[in-house]
């Protein structure tokens, strides 16, 4: 590709030869690994490293231009500086692709909590309706049916643009994190319809307060296509802010709520049944949400919605809700023969696991039994009031280790030994090794618990256990099955 087409709606500090805007281009890196004979190098200032420090390299491995930050000179190769080199990245994505988010129906999906759930169940409908689906988020990538690992909920933008340029999908779902929002990972993404959830306190550590937060997740809506809908959840405080601003901006909202000015009116919930009593223009449907809880009744109407929006009818979005199977730990149920039910869930803060300790009730559960952690390196001021609401709702909890990342194994464990005292109840004890504490709860159990376990959902362990699992899920496979042989061997 010629670079002038390249840098079509590039913002430059500084100008380029006529010369050098003749130059075809190869490939674009943003990671000096990447680079080969022909390529622009851009240099983004990280969290960990500066890709500053790594231009000689790049220029070494065949890069032809170098586009950066940084006021530099004398490279033996052009350089162009930027205002902000992440949103440039977007912008030569966009056009070295040939702008892969305009030949798709484009659906991003943000929020605190949810963002995989109502992902996952508006694939589901569109698949069961005959459309194709890439799906771009927290548990993996999807391309043309195939699985690749995912890194981060919200790729880098080059990715991003990379991957919707393989997709032969007619249609591409995207979950948007606040960090991808505000590290412009979709610049130069457009969408059709852009959803929002809810937002709770999270992620406080990097956005300091909601308002920055807030302000993150409301930077999607600024993607939205000239004739794009926002669909926002107007039940949670933020989400109704947030379909004010977007109106006011003369923006097509289809708010979900209980409010009779909502678009998708809520008249009730049957949380036994999972049913939902919906009134649009007047007229009323009554849908099953299939996974259990309140916080999935929402996300079943987001999904409905942006199902609707995108051509499928009601009466087709019904029949595919019936259909659906699930997803690896969003609330996923294991039953034991005695009656017992093993919750796996990616819950992670304090909404979250609110929602899940209350689902358990609001379906019977004799007793709660909830086991969950902390992350290292993570929002520490939600953690007091994830356990409040623990020492609240369950009868009896385990702190355990979550992901340590770089705290040391040591400082994790009194962090959690020293909210244990704090809290001073006698329903919770701290046992770190992650499998032993899902053992206990289990074999603690009897006929009509709920076993809980929260914050590793899908998400493999990144430290080893006595137990040799590696997930939430393998570990509860492992126990089960190991009680099913006792039973065998009591029986015999």
């Amino acid at each position: 590709m010629k670079l002038t087409q390249l840098l079509n709606g590039l913002e430059k500090k500084n100008q380029i030869s006529v010369d050098t805007e003749q130059l075809k281009i190869k490939g674009l890196a943003d990671s000096s690994a990447d680079v080969a004979a022909n390529y622009i190098f851009v240099a983004i200032s990280g969290f960990r490293s500066d890709g500053h420090d790594f231009i000689n390299d790049a220029i070494d491995k065949g890069a032809c231009l170098i586009i950066g930050e940084q006021g530099l000179s004398g490279l033996p190769v052009p350089y162009i500086q930027v205002e902000n080199s992440r949103k440039a990245l977007g912008i030569l994505a966009k056009n070295f692709y040939g702008d892969p988010a305009e030949k798709k129906w484009m659906i991003g999906v943000t929020g605190t909590n949810g963002k995989t759930t109502t992902s996952y169940l508006l694939k589901h409908i569109l698949e069961d309706n005959g459309h194709s689906c890439a799906v771009i988020g927290t548990i993996q990538n999807i391309i043309n049916g195939e699985a690749r690992k995912s890194s981060n909920t919200t790729p880098s933008s080059l990715e991003m643009h990379r991957m919707l340029a393989e997709s032969r999908d007619d249609t591409a779902i995207v979950e948007v994190s606040s960090h991808g929002l505000s590290q412009f990972r979709v610049e130069g993404v457009q969408f059709d319809l852009c959803l929002f959830t809810n937002l709770h306190p999270e992620h406080l550590d990097y956005h300091r307060t909601m308002d920055n937060y807030f302000q993150a997740k409301k930077s999607l809506f600024d993607h939205l296509k000239v004739n794009g809908c926002a669909i926002v959840n107007t039940d949670n405080e933020w989400g109704s802010k947030l379909a004010n601003l977007l109106e006011e901006q003369g923006k097509t909202v289809y708010a979900t709520g209980k409010s009779a000015q909502s678009s998708i009116r809520i008249h009730g919930f049957n949380t036994d049944a999972s049913t939902i009593t919906l009134e649009e223009n007047g007229k009323t449907d009554l849908i099953c949400s299939p996974i259990l809880g309140v916080h999935n009744m929402y996300n079943t109407i987001s999904a409905y919605t942006a199902a609707i929006l995108s051509g499928i009818s009601k009466e087709d979005v019904r029949e595919s809700l019936l259909r659906f199977d699930g997803i690896d730990g969003r609330f996923e149920i294991n039953t034991l023969p005695e009656g017992q039910k093993i919750i796996i869930d990616y819950a992670h803060t304090p909404d979250a696991i609110d929602n899940c300790l209350n689902t358990a009730k609001d379906c019977g559960a004799k007793r709660i039994i909830h086991v969950f952690g902390f992350r290292g390196d993570r929002d520490i001021s939600k953690r007091e009031e994830m356990l409040r609401l623990s020492a609240s709702l369950s009868d009896q909890y385990v702190l355990t280790l979550d992901d340590l990342n770089s705290v040391s194994y040591n400082e994790m464990v009194d962090t959690l030994r020293q909210l244990q005292s704090d809290q001073g109840n006698q329903k919770g004890t701290v046992l770190p090794d992650r499998t032993l504490a899902i053992k206990q709860a289990i074999e603690q159990s009897e006929p009509g618990d709920w076993v809980i376990i929260t914050g590793k959902g899908h998400e493999a362990y990144q430290q080893s256990y006595s137990m040799n699992t590696t997930s939430d899920k393998e570990t509860v496979c492992h126990i089960t099955r190991t009680l099913d042989n006792i039973r065998l061997d009591a029986v015999y």
